[in-house]
């Protein structure tokens, strides 16, 4: 089912219905969102043992995010890899990126066809699920075209992830030039096409939230460059801005106390420095902070950074 998007979109919708959730839910995400993938405990595991356990075992090769990025294509001429939450949740966002690829003179491709990045079952241990799904991105991103990714999470489990739970497969040399195609949103824009300095302007100021799965690649440089640019825009320092949101997909579920806790923490120190929003590069930590925050009796407003970019331009900069 995974696999095939009409069947993908139809029963996700069903589900949303029967449990009685609107096309936006401004909550902290639940099993309910997660009910493709059943929900078991993250899973700790040593290369030793796996022969008893069956699971898979842990990459025997060192995996550099940096070493496996450094030789992608950059051209404009591109596919998008929209994300689950984007199409079931946040469309603008997924809309503010193809506008913002535009405007650069991208010609995108859209493949209707795809569906999930894997992550889901490759983060609770379900190496064999995860790969078939990640075998169906691999047919449906076919080509050499760069593959656009707005989220520093998917992009992440498509360049890295994926290359681990596939180092034992006979199809892996596929994988391998597959993951060699993928850029996070921002790291294309700032370093595939080389743009330094965003045009436009954004009045107001924001806190930017780094994403976990951002961290040992060029991500986390790139959007701070494209929003420190924007005439009129302010990013706010705030303390421990290294630190994890508490979502972690799975984890959220599996340890929700725990989550609760590194979220509301965070929110803390976001909130202690007043921005009018929050941005990031992932959309999921977005979803976890505002629900957490709304239900604090403390909303803030959240944006994906391809809506500030795309605002900015609507904006001509004095």
């Amino acid at each position: 089912m995974i696999k095939n998007r009409a069947v993908f979109d139809a029963a996700f919708s069903l589900k949303m219905r029967q449990e009685g959730l609107p096309p936006f839910v401004p909550l902290r995400f639940d099993a309910r969102l997660l009910w493709i993938f059943p929900p078991i405990p993250l899973i700790f595991y040593l290369r030793d043992s796996a022969h008893k356990s069956k699971l898979p075992s842990l990459s025997r090769h060192s995996l550099n995010m940096a070493d496996i990025t450094f030789n992608r294509p950059a051209g404009k001429r591109v596919q998008l890899m929209a994300t689950c939450l984007c199409d079931a949740f946040f469309d603008d966002a997924a809309a503010a990126v193809v506008e913002v690829l535009e405007h650069l003179g991208c010609e995108i491709d859209f493949p209707e066809d795809q569906t999930c990045c894997g992550q889901p079952a490759f983060n609770s241990g379900d190496w064999n699920s995860s790969r078939k799904v990640v075998r169906h991105a691999l047919k449906v991103f076919s080509g050499d075209a760069p593959v656009i990714v707005p989220s520093a999470s998917c992009a992440a489990m498509m360049f890295h992830g994926a290359l681990l739970a596939f180092e034992k497969e006979p199809d892996y040399p596929a994988m391998e030039k597959f993951a060699g195609r993928v850029w996070e949103f921002t790291d294309y824009i700032v370093n595939g096409l080389g743009i330094k300095k965003w045009p436009g302007r954004y009045n107001g100021t924001v806190a930017f939230h780094r994403s976990c799965h951002s961290r040992g690649t060029n991500t986390g440089p790139a959007a701070l460059a494209l929003l420190e640019s924007i005439e009129g825009l302010k990013v706010l320092p705030f303390g421990e801005s290294e630190q994890c949101c508490g979502f972690g997909g799975t984890f959220s579920v599996t340890f929700p106390n725990i989550s609760k806790s590194m979220g509301e923490l965070k929110l803390d120190h976001i909130l202690a420095a007043a921005p009018d929003q929050i941005v990031s590069i992932d959309q999921s930590c977005l979803m976890n902070l505002s629900g957490l925050a709304a239900k604090g009796g403390r909303p803030i407003k959240t944006v994906h950074i391809a809506q500030i970019l795309r605002d900015a331009l609507k904006n001509p900069a004095k």
